[in-house]
Order: structure tokens, then sequence, then C-alpha cells
């Protein structure tokens, strides 16, 4: 089901953008880079996360983690995940295969700045094996993304 929402929503939205779908599961960042032949940095993990009860989604590179205090001022209050059940609930995709598209209920996305870094990035498509190649601002567009700072620099490898 979530597979096919996200074709849908990128049938009709960006019909060039071909989904990716590997044999192996690519449900993490190590092995979706693995799987698509890219840095781990290149993978855009969509990270479910609420402030409060208000679910949203942010885009970000698969090297980055969150900067706690850059998040709470951005976000305007302590952010926590959602559980795997609030995950799928909300989103209509499996852990390992959160996008911002297709989603099962509109939801505020934010893309971090740090995906900037990059021409093209993979998110996942729906699934835990299942991906598209696509530009960050194309990716923002897209989704009708903000653009926010709130992951720490990354370290160099």
């Amino acid at each position: 089901m979530s597979l096919d929402s996200v074709r849908r929503f990128l049938a009709e939205a960006a019909p060039d953008l071909v989904i990716v779908e590997l044999e192996a599961s690519t449900a993490t960042v190590a092995l979706a880079a693995e799987g698509h032949g890219v840095e781990p940095a290149r993978i855009a993990k969509t990270l479910s996360l609420k402030v409060g009860d208000r679910p949203f989604l942010l885009v970000t590179r698969g090297d980055a983690r969150l900067d706690n205090r850059k998040a709470k001022a951005a976000f305007g209050g302590k952010v926590r995940m959602l559980t795997a059940d609030e995950v799928e609930a909300v989103t209509g995709h499996p852990v390992g295969g959160v996008c911002p598209f297709g989603l099962a209920t509109p939801l505020r996305v934010h893309c971090d700045v740090s995906l900037r870094a990059f021409d093209e990035v993979v998110p996942a498509a729906g699934s835990i094996n299942s991906a598209v190649r696509i530009a960050p601002l194309r990716l923002a567009d897209l989704v009708e993304a903000d653009w926010v700072d709130v992951c720490q620099e990354s370290s160099p490898p």
C-alpha cells in the first residue's frame, strides 16, 4: 500500500522520477547507501517527529544528527520521535521506508539545510527496499517543505 501511494504521488507530481526497487532491505542509512552505491550522507533520511501532539517530518542527510537545541528553537518545543506505530499510522509508510511522498495524512515537512550540499539525494519511496534519486531542492518543492537548520555539523569522514 505504501509504495503504491508513493507511486501515485510521483505519477501525478513528478512522472519523470523512477522508483528503484532492490531485492535487499535498504531500511537503514548504511544498507541504503550500500544498495544504491552512494555515500551514507547522500541518503535522505526522513525522521518522524512531534512537538506536543503535532507530528511532522524532517528530511536530513543520512549522516546528520538532530541538534536538540536548534530543533527546539525551530519547532517551538521539545522534539520527540514518533513510535513505530505512530509513524505508520500518520505516514502510511513502514519504519525504514518513510519518505515525504504519498503520505496517509497531510503532514508538515521540513528539509534540513544539510541536504543542500548535494546535487542529488536518495530518499526512501514508501517501502524498506525502494528509493528515488532526486535533487534536494526539487524534493523540497514537491512536498512544499520549509528549509530549517536543525542538525549538528557533520564531521569529515
